[in-house]
This record gives structure tokens, sequence and C-alpha cells, in this order.
């Protein structure tokens, strides 16, 4: 195993713990940051401003995942020599989409005010991220020279994801940066072991 695969998978679980961590010390009390912005969004979701963060959110949500994997499918039938690697980003974004739907039974958060289902970690922060990470590490294989933009777009994504669902009132600050950190920490996990990270020499499948 190579040093830099070493350092990859020591990052990884360090930002997976971090998840955990969060978890559990907020699992039954909200942190003072997390009451903070709640009483200070209060009943803004049923203002104008909360009419303008669903639109965002039903946008930056659980739908990207899906468009993702359509596209992986298309790239891996209309290029075959890239269909093991689509296959391994389709494994890494289904693991990172999982983070949301497994451990919100195990910390069973409630939500900011009332609303159906567990509260961490996002489950639409973690769509929009699991999208952006397995997106990245598509463009690192092959269109190098798009990381940065992509990088940049994704980051923007994020955050806005993240500040729909606080203003919304459906989710806790700390909700959203925990999806950060399980989508991170499962998706470096993931990619090095599906050996999806790249040589980071500027080199692609396209040559």
């Amino acid at each position: 195993m190579s040093v830099r695969l070493q350092r990859w998978l020591v990052v990884g679980l360090v930002f997976s713990a971090a998840f955990v961590l969060l978890g559990l010390s907020v699992a039954r009390q909200p942190l003072a940051l997390d009451v903070a912005v709640s009483k200070a969004l209060h009943g803004v979701y049923a203002q104008p401003l909360g009419r303008v963060a669903q639109a965002g959110s039903d946008v930056l949500g659980p739908v990207l995942p899906y468009v993702l994997g359509a596209a992986l499918l298309a790239l891996a039938l209309r290029r075959r020599e890239h269909f093991g690697l689509c296959v391994r980003l389709a494994v890494v974004l289904l693991l990172c989409r999982l983070t949301s739907l497994v451990f919100k039974p195990i910390f069973l958060r409630e939500r900011p005010r009332d609303y159906p289902e567990l509260s961490y970690p996002s489950g639409h922060v973690v769509s929009v991220a699991s999208t952006g990470f397995v997106l990245l590490l598509l463009c690192a294989w092959v269109w190098p020279r798009l990381v940065k933009r992509v990088a940049a777009a994704v980051a923007v994504a994020v955050v806005l994801s993240a500040a729909c669902r606080v203003v919304l009132g459906v989710h806790w600050v700390t909700d959203t940066i925990g999806a950060v950190l399980a989508v991170t920490g499962v998706g470096l996990l993931s990619a090095c072991a599906l050996r999806l990270l790249p040589p980071g020499d500027g080199r692609s499948l396209d040559g």
C-alpha cells in the first residue's frame, strides 16, 4: 500500500469518526449553535424566503444522485473503456448516499420543527455532497482540467443545499455539517478500497 493511499485512508477514517462523534454529541440535545440559528430563523419557512428555500431544496436534493447515476450509465454504454470506472463510481455514489438512510435510525435525532422522519444527517445535503464527490472523481480520471471548476461548483451547491434546509427549519446546522463529514469519510474510504483515487500527476483515462 502506497504512502499516498495510507494518507487518504487516514483522512477518511478521521472524517468518518468526526461524523459519528458529532452525531453522538447532538443526538439528545442540540448544540448552542443549532439553537441560536433555529431561533433566528423561526417561522421563516412560511415567508417568501421559505418559498425560495423550498425551490432550492427541490433542485438540490435526492434527485441529483439519480441524475448522476443515469449519466454514468450513459457514459458506460457510450464509451465502453470507461465501463469499469463507471461501475466503481456508482458503488461509491450508493455507499455515500446510504449514510443518511443507515444512520438516521441510529442517532434518532428529532427535527427542529414538526416534520416527518429523523434529522441527522441531512439527506438532502448527503445527496448533493455524494453527487459532487463522485463527480469530482469522474472528472479527476476523465477530465482533470475541469476538477477545480467542478470543485468550486460542488462547494457552492452543498452550501446552498444546507442553507435551504436550515432556512426551512427541517434541519439543524449540525445535521448539514454531519452530512458533509459522512460523505467525505465514506467517499474516501470506498474510493481507496476501489482504487478510484487518481494518481495525482494530471493523467487522465483519455491520455
